[in-house]
């Protein structure tokens, strides 16, 4: 599992240090000159911020004699960041990847549900004049991390008793619709929305949900 986590930071880092670079520059001349229905035309990328509702998850906790504790339901309203970066074929088609992370104070404790994802994506784009509306899922991996406080922990340096953590992996299918607005040949408004499922096996802590992502789409595409 170490050696998986650290092949794993090393290609993120990678991709990164590849990416920043390639959106960064002006991109002229990546593109290839069109050739077909679904020739190469570029590429674009950027970063979103996001919210929403998710619930539906719940947390059973047991004292170590065996006794149960309160159910703490897993609701309320995520934040995270993340970006992507899509490669386009022909006027409609794009694939690439995404990948992000999102977070969810849960109860009246100082509980924590944390998620961080990603995997390839597939969406088809149409354009309206400005609007370029997209529809497409991606399918990918995650690990969840949740710490359930059974109460308030204090900001020291003292152990907590009360609480419970757990981590596991999951196979990730987030289905998405959105729109981007161009605000100049280069720069577009990205607005989305998904759902984010556990598609593995079943957690009974992972809250499903809408949530609804804002950002900065920079375009590096052929005419």
């Amino acid at each position: 599992m170490k050696l998986f986590s650290s092949l794993r930071r090393a290609g993120c880092i990678r991709l990164v240090l590849f990416v920043l670079p390639v959106l960064l520059t002006g991109g002229e001349g990546v593109a290839a000159p069109p050739g077909g229905p679904l020739a190469f035309r570029g590429f674009s990328g950027g970063m979103a911020l996001h919210t929403g509702w998710v619930g539906g998850g719940s947390v059973r906790l047991t004292t170590p004699a065996g006794r149960p504790l309160p159910v703490q339901r897993v609701r309320g309203v995520p934040f995270g960041i993340g970006g992507s970066i899509r490669f386009h074929f022909g006027e409609h088609l794009r694939v690439g990847t995404e990948g992000y992370g999102t977070y969810l104070d849960y109860g009246r404790t100082g509980s924590r549900f944390g998620i961080g994802w990603g995997g390839l994506l597939v969406d088809w784009q149409w354009h309206a004049g400005r609007f370029h509306p997209f529809a497409g899922v991606t399918v990918g991996g995650g690990v969840v991390r949740n710490t359930t406080f059974t109460h308030p922990a204090g900001n020291d340096f003292v152990t907590e008793e009360g609480m419970s953590f757990r981590k596991y992996g999951f196979t990730a299918l987030a289905p998405f619709v959105g729109t981007e607005f161009a605000l100049t040949a280069r720069i577009r408004l990205m607005v989305k929305a998904d759902w984010l499922v556990n598609a593995g096996r079943p957690q009974p802590d992972f809250p499903q949900g809408p949530r609804l992502y804002v950002g900065f789409i920079f375009y590096h595409c052929g005419e």
